[in-house]
């Protein structure tokens, strides 16, 4: 089994990235999909939250305030260090349980948001890094998903720095480009990351 870290900064295409390498045939092990896993409602992970940082964090529903949340802990490094706290050791349990379940010619793809910022590199036998230009990161999340634009700063600033994760890579998947160049760029990630395998 070759087991691939992917990462990249927000709005990077990091997600594109990983639906293209599904489709050549990737197993896609999705970090950001497990971490809301285990904080749904019911769970341990949430009940931690809660008492951690108090009722204001839930919806009317009882559900997690992903917003309300992040802008809690994107503007303190020490409350982010304290949900990272909580969420990653039931994100790496988890994810180890869906490895477990893979061939042993498999290409186990982790998608992974702060591979960098938490020194994981060394969990995988490759580091994919998605980059691109910071500016290109401000303009696609207040684009794509309608976030205020220094609310995008400062979720860029909590994170690893494009030079940190450049230089954490063994490939670098440039996503400047069109769709086009990506499925060409994903293509040929894939054939090394076959040989690898």
């Amino acid at each position: 089994m070759l087991r691939v870290g992917l990462t990249g900064g927000i709005g990077s295409g990091k997600s594109a990235v990983a639906r293209r390498l599904a489709r050549h045939g990737a197993l896609i092990v999705d970090a950001d999909k497990i971490a809301r896993e285990v904080v749904e409602p019911g769970t341990s992970g949430l009940e931690e939250i809660v008492a951690e940082f108090g009722t204001e964090v839930l919806t009317e529903d009882g559900a997690l305030d992903r917003p309300r949340l992040g802008e809690i802990v994107f503007s303190d490094t020490a409350k982010l260090a304290k949900l990272n706290a909580i969420v990653h050791p039931r994100v790496g349990k988890r994810t180890e349980e869906l490895m477990a379940k893979a061939s042993a010619n498999a290409v186990v793809v982790y998608d992974v948001p702060l591979l960098v910022e938490n020194d994981l590199g060394g969990l995988y036998d490759v580091v994919v890094v998605v980059d691109v230009p910071v500016e290109e990161q401000v303009a696609r999340v207040v684009r794509d998903r309608g976030m205020d634009e220094a609310q995008v700063r400062s979720r860029i600033k909590a994170q690893a720095t494009r030079d940190q994760r450049r230089a954490a890579a063994d490939i670098v998947v440039d996503n400047s480009g069109t769709e086009e160049e990506l499925d060409t760029r994903v293509a040929e990630v894939w054939e090394r990351l076959r040989e690898r395998a």
